[in-house]
């Protein structure tokens, strides 16, 4: 069987997709609910052909070719479907792809990552992430004005991280010196798309007070999963800042479930993909219907679930820790 693709004549595999033919001679197609060798269904639309012969948008994870068939992959209007898909799964998104501090820094110095060495006692490698921007024990921090401290999300639940004093405790460890090559500083690419996690509700404000118990009492918020997003990366592709639909999520912020073994569950970062649920036998499974559909995990089921599934997650809403 042949078809059309960009006007690129394919001979069109056994069995095989609009969207494998298209990979298969290199045009690439953007997708969140499919994984290569895994079970899906079509549900985020961010895969969106155009049948030529009639106009009509397909999804092309899913979607069957014709002979004669003629597929265009790029256009105004694909790109402006696949933005809109895009929106509306950020609006189910709950989450800070980059912590405010480290967006806040003047020096470029990763903020949090110090703070999540500091807090596990991890000293050293605390101060080789300090060590990549400063010359230690001399620090920038002492003179600054601190927006990292302003802008700090702890702060709206009650008091900010004294960050300015941790990082001077940390320059001060001087028996801790750092030797070799330190740690690289991350270098801030402004043209990414950076989520935010939206209001603290009063319950959410008193859970954290609570259950956030680190000694730098830092919430922690940047998303481990920032790098491989698959949502973060389209978005940024497509010119998203700020979403249209806003977040309307109103899953809460930070809670995660252990699942099994070294596999976490975040169920604020889930778009709904489904690719948990039809690739675990008696584990992931959906709960309620349309817009209060979640996934869930029975905690009898819980067992069933294998770590592979944590590669096949779109957002970092499954993980390994």
């Amino acid at each position: 069987m042949e078809i059309t693709i960009n006007k690129i004549k394919v001979e069109v595999l056994e069995s095989e997709t609009i969207m494998e033919a298209a990979h298969r001679i290199g045009i690439e197609i953007p997708h969140m609910c499919y994984a290569p060798g895994a079970e899906h269904k079509p549900s985020c639309m961010v895969c969106m052909v155009k049948n030529v012969a009639n106009g009509q948008m397909i999804p092309s994870c899913s979607s069957m070719p014709t002979e004669g068939m003629e597929i265009e992959t790029e256009g105004d209007d694909i790109r402006e479907m696949r933005k809109m898909s895009l929106e509306l799964l950020l609006s189910d998104h709950r989450a800070d792809c980059e912590a405010p501090c480290v967006i806040a820094c003047p020096q470029n110095l990763n903020v949090e990552g110090v703070l999540y060495h500091y807090d596990r006692g991890e000293y050293w490698e605390a101060r080789k992430l300090m060590a990549a921007v400063f010359s230690l024990p001399e620090i920038a921090c002492d003179e600054c004005k601190g927006p990292c401290e302003k802008i700090c999300r702890r702060g709206t639940v009650d008091h900010h991280v004294e960050i300015k004093a941790i990082m001077r405790e940390l320059a001060d460890m001087t028996n801790l010196e750092v030797v070799g090559n330190p740690a690289e500083a991350e270098t801030k690419d402004k043209s990414k798309f950076v989520s935010k996690i939206g209001r603290f509700s009063p319950k959410e404000q008193e859970w954290l007070k609570v259950s956030i118990d680190v000694k730098s009492r830092c919430i922690h918020c940047a998303c481990s999963a920032r790098h491989e997003c698959k949502l973060r990366s389209y978005a940024t592709a497509e010119g998203i800042k700020t979403p249209r639909f806003g977040v309307s999520s109103s899953l809460p912020f930070k809670i995660k479930q252990h699942v099994n073994g070294r596999l976490w569950f975040e169920p604020a970062k889930c778009i709904r993909c489904g690719l948990c649920v039809y690739n675990s036998k008696d584990g992931f499974t959906f709960k309620g219907r349309g817009f209060g559909l979640q996934v869930v995990v029975p905690d009898e089921s819980r067992n069933n679930v294998g770590e592979e599934l944590a590669k096949l997650c779109p957002t970092g809403a499954l993980y390994l820790d």
